[in-house]
C-alpha cells in the first residue's frame, strides 16, 4: 500500500546528488560498450554536481549537463547520449517522475542510458515509508526498485524495449538495427588471431595486406562479403578471390584454430538468438547486414538459425541436461552440488551453460566486479561471488555473494567482509583456463600444499580460521603464492612435521 506524504514534509532531492571520485558506473559501461565515443555528444540530465561531465570533458568528450539545483541555468541539449543516472528513484512524486524519463527520451538522439537504485540491505534502519518509496536520515527520497520491475516502468513509459546491461542500468536505443547489433555484440567471444607458426615467402611478401583479412575473420568466424573489408580490391587484384587469399594464411597457421573461432561465433549467435525469444526476436531485416551476413554463413538462413536456438533454449529447462553440462565441463571446479567457474572462463563452457548464466546476467545483471560464477546443480540458480583479491591472494577470502533465482528473478546478497570467519579459495587453477595469465602461478602453489598434505582436509579449511588452523598444525606458512616452514614453529613438532614431509614424498616418487 502506498503511503501518504506527511503534512509539511519536504524532501530535499537535491541532497541525493553525490560527490564521485571516479566515473558513475553507468558512464563507465557506456564507454566501454563504444556507445559513447569522442565521436558522440553526450547530455546528463539531472548532472548533480556534474562529476560525470568534468571527468569527460577532461578527456576531450563533447558533453553538457543540467540540474535542477546545482546547474538549472543550463540549457536542455539534445544530444546523441543522455544519461538519467540514478534520477527517477529520488523523485518522490509518480508524475513528476514520469515526465524526468520522458524529457530525457525527448532529447536522445541515438542512446538514453537510465539507471535507479534497485536494491536495499536493510529497509529499517531509520527509513520511514514516504509514498512509493522510503524517505533516508538526510531527508532524501527513495525508490527501490525490482529489476524488472524497473524494465517493465520504463518500457511502459517509453514504449521501447530497454537492453540491461547491469543491475538498475539499461540502454534503451532510437534505432532497433544498432539496439539488435547491441545485443548480439555483449554474446561474442573473445577470439585471438592464430599464431603464425612457419614462415612461408608469398605470405611473407602479402602479410600487410592480408592482416585485415585476418582480423575479419577473428572477429567475424567466417569470410567477408566483398563489400565488407576496406581492402578488397586489393586483395583481389593479387590473389583473384578472398577464399584463395585465405588458403595462403592457411599456409603458415593452423586450420583448427580458424574452425574453433566458427564454432565459437555460432554459439555466440545461438545464445543470443535463444536469449531474445523471451522478448520477441527482431525480424531478419531489423538486423545489421553484417549480422544478417554471419546468420547466413552459420546456419544458411534466419529461419534455422532461430529452430537451432529453440532446441537449445528448450534444453536449458531441463535440469538434468544442466546438470550433466555441469558434471562434463573441462572448466571450473565441480563440487556435489555446483560448478564454479571464474568469469574469464565463461567463454570455454558449452553453449547451454553460457545460455543458463545468461538468463540471470542479461537479465537481472552480474554482481559488480564478480570472480566466479557458481551453477548450482540442484536447483535453477546462479551464484556471482565477489573475491577482491583473486589474483594476488594464494586463498582469497569470499567479499559478496549474489544469488539469483531463475524461476523467479529474486535476488538475495550476502556481504562477507565483516564476517569473522569468510570462507577461502583453494586450487584457484581450477576455475579458469590453461591461457590464464596466472595458471601456472595458481597450479604450481597448489602441488606444493598437496605435498604437504595442507588440501587433505576439505571439511575444515574452507574458512580463515579453518585454513589458518591447518597451517599452524602443519608448521606452515604461506609468502606469496609458496609453502614456506613457520619460523616460530615448536621445534620438536617442526621436526615431526619435516619428517612427515619428507615420508609423503617419498611415497608420491
Amino acid at each position: 500500500m502506498v503511503a501518504p506524504i506527511p503534512d509539511g514534509t519536504e524532501i530535499e532531492r537535491h541532497r541525493a546528488a553525490i560527490v564521485r571520485t571516479n566515473l558513475s558506473k553507468p558512464v563507465r559501461l557506456a564507454l566501454e560498450s563504444a556507445i559513447l565515443t569522442k565521436d558522440t555528444s553526450f547530455f546528463d540530465y539531472g548532472c548533480g554536481r556534474g562529476s560525470d561531465i568534468n571527468r569527460l570533458r577532461r578527456q576531450d568528450y563533447t558533453c553538457t549537463g543540467w540540474d535542477p539545483y546545482y546547474h538549472g541555468g543550463n540549457s536542455l541539449v539534445p544530444s546523441d547520449i543522455v544519461n538519467l543516472g540514478y534520477v527517477i528513484n529520488v523523485i518522490e512524486k509518480p508524475g513528476e517522475r514520469r515526465q524526468a524519463l520522458l524529457k530525457a527520451w525527448e532529447l536522445t538522439q541515438k542512446v538514453l542510458i537510465v539507471s535507479a537504485q534497485v536494491l536495499i540491505d536493510d529497509r529499517s534502519s531509520g527509513q520511514i515509508a514516504y509514498g512509493d518509496g522510503i524517505v533516508t536520515r538526510r531527508n532524501t527520497f527513495q525508490k527501490y526498485y525490482e529489476q524488472e520491475e524497473l524494465k517493465a516502468y520504463i518500457d511502459q513509459v517509453l514504449g521501447v524495449d530497454a537492453i540491461p546491461v547491469d543491475l538498475g542500468i539499461y540502454f534503451i536505443f532510437r534505432d532497433s538495427t544498432q539496439a539488435e547489433s547491441f545485443r548480439a555484440s555483449r554474446f561474442r567471444s573473445r577470439t585471438i588471431t592464430p599464431r603464425i607458426r612457419v614462415s612461408v615467402k608469398r605470405f611473407e611478401d602479402y602479410k600487410d595486406m592480408l592482416a585485415p583479412l585476418m582480423a575479419f575473420i577473428t572477429e567475424r568466424g567466417r569470410l567477408p562479403s566483398p563489400l565488407e573489408l576496406a581492402n578488397t580490391e586489393e586483395i583481389l587484384e593479387e590473389f583473384g578471390t578472398l577464399r584463395r587469399a585465405f588458403k595462403v594464411i592457411l599456409q603458415v597457421t593452423e586450420q583448427n584454430e580458424w574452425d574453433a573461432i566458427a564454432d565459437k561465433r555460432r554459439h555466440d549467435f545461438l545464445v543470443y538468438l535463444a536469449l531474445a525469444k523471451f522478448n520477441g526476436r527482431p525480424k531478419f531485416g531489423q538486423l545489421d547486414p553484417l549480422v544478417q551476413n554471419d546468420i547466413r554463413a552459420f546456419f544458411g538462413n534466419y529461419q534455422q538459425a532461430c529452430a537451432a536456438a529453440d532446441l537449445i533454449l528448450l534444453s536449458v529447462g531441463n535440469p538434468g541436461l544442466i546438470a550433466n553440462c555441469c558434471k562434463r565441463s573441462p572448466v571450473g571446479k565441480l563440487l556435489p552440488s555446483a560448478l564454479y567457474v571464474h568469469v574469464s572462463a565463461l567463454e570455454a563452457l558449452e553453449a547451454p551453460l553460457r545460455l543458463y548464466e545468461g538468463c540471470a546476467s542479461r537479465t537481472v545483471g552480474r554482481l559488480e566486479g564478480a570472480t566466479l560464477v557458481k551453477f548450482h546443480i540442484n536447483q535453477p540458480k546462479i551464484s556471482y561471488l565477489f573475491y577482491p583479491n583473486f589474483d594476488t591472494e594464494p586463498h582469497p577470502e569470499l567479499h559478496t555473494s549474489m544469488n539469483i533465482d531463475l524461476q523467479d528473478l529474486q535476488v538475495t546478497y550476502r556481504h562477507y567482509d565483516a564476517s569473522r570467519n569468510p570462507p577461502v579459495l583453494h586450487r584457484k587453477e581450477t576455475f579458469v583456463t590453461p591461457d590464464y595469465p596466472l595458471y601456472e602461478k595458481f597450479a604450481k602453489l597448489t602441488r606444493q600444499e598437496e605435498d604437504w598434505g595442507l588440501l587433505d582436509n576439505t571439511q575444515t579449511i574452507g574458512t580463515r580460521q579453518g585454513w589458518q588452523q591447518c597451517l599452524i598444525d602443519n608448521c606452515a606458512q604461506l609468502q606469496g603464492h609458496r609453502v614456506i616452514w613457520r619460523k616460530d614453529a615448536d621445534p620438536y613438532r617442526l621436526k615431526l612435521r619435516q619428517a612427515a614431509h619428507r615420508q609423503r614424498t617419498k611415497r608420491q616418487v
